[in-house]
């Protein structure tokens, strides 16, 4: 057979089928250029980079819980331990001014060292309530994808504070239950535990100024209540303060009483 003209392949590579969609295929990407980037849900890559962070954030809530643990586990011993110091203290020298001075100054380091443990809890339950708060934006997303999973879910699927919530269980938010839920948790119980001991402390100080047990018990109870007061209002309205620099962008519209 004669060879083929050379305008005969070029016309009929000008005539090549097109693929199923009526076109044909596209090039690759140049070399030293990337896949395309991620802009729809739909693609599987959106549901593993979501994947790694919702991973990423379970484990610094699992950090800011661990570090909440830990420092009120410092904070009790080392309470135990200037409490039993004190003791030997006692057993050493008689009940006297000088006891009492040596007492008020290792109470008052006790309720330094208490006072920040309790900022710093206050803090981690702060970062790990913005932790829930991506889980939540992110659960969101895997409702866009598969919507038929939401009867499976038990927590929060929107990024408004109610349904953020949730995820603690919907903790009360009217008053007293409020405070009474709040002495409940491990930053209550801290907070618990230094108005007793500037209760105490105040009473030392009662003491050493030469009022009487009655005087210096009395003064030690409104010492507990005060420094109770000052431990609560300092933290009052903190985590509503923290839920409003968080941005909403996938609110619960059924909850809000919207279409």
């Amino acid at each position: 057979m004669p060879p083929e003209h050379p305008e005969h392949r070029e016309d009929r590579a000008d005539h090549q089928p097109a693929d199923p969609d009526g076109a044909r295929p596209r090039p690759g990407p140049a070399p030293g250029q990337g896949p395309d980037p991620v802009t729809a849900l739909h693609d599987p890559r959106s549901i593993q980079i979501m994947s790694t962070e919702h991973w990423s954030l379970l484990t610094a809530r699992s950090l800011a819980y661990n570090e909440a643990f830990t420092r009120g586990g410092m904070f009790l011993s080392f309470l135990s331990m200037s409490f039993v110091a004190l003791a030997l203290v006692a057993q050493a020298m008689s009940f006297d001014r000088q006891f009492l001075t040596i007492a008020a100054i290792v109470l008052a380091f006790d309720v330094i060292v208490g006072l920040t443990t309790y900022g710093r809890i206050i803090g981690a339950n702060a970062d790990d309530l913005r932790a829930v708060h991506g889980m939540s934006r992110i659960r969101h997303g895997y409702m866009q994808i598969a919507p038929h999973l939401r009867p499976y879910f038990t927590t929060g699927v929107h990024d408004d504070p109610a349904s953020v919530m949730i995820s603690y269980g919907s903790p009360p938010t009217t008053f007293p239950g409020v405070i009474l839920y709040g002495m409940t948790t491990s930053g209550g119980m801290v907070g618990l535990i230094v108005s007793l001991v500037g209760g105490v402390l105040a009473g030392v100080l009662a003491l050493l100024f030469d009022a009487d047990a009655t005087a210096a018990i009395i003064v030690g109870l409104i010492g507990t209540i005060f420094t109770f007061t000052v431990v609560i209002g300092g933290t009052s309205g903190y985590f509503t303060r923290q839920q409003a620099q968080m941005e909403v962008r996938f609110p619960d519209s059924d909850a809000a009483g919207t279409d």
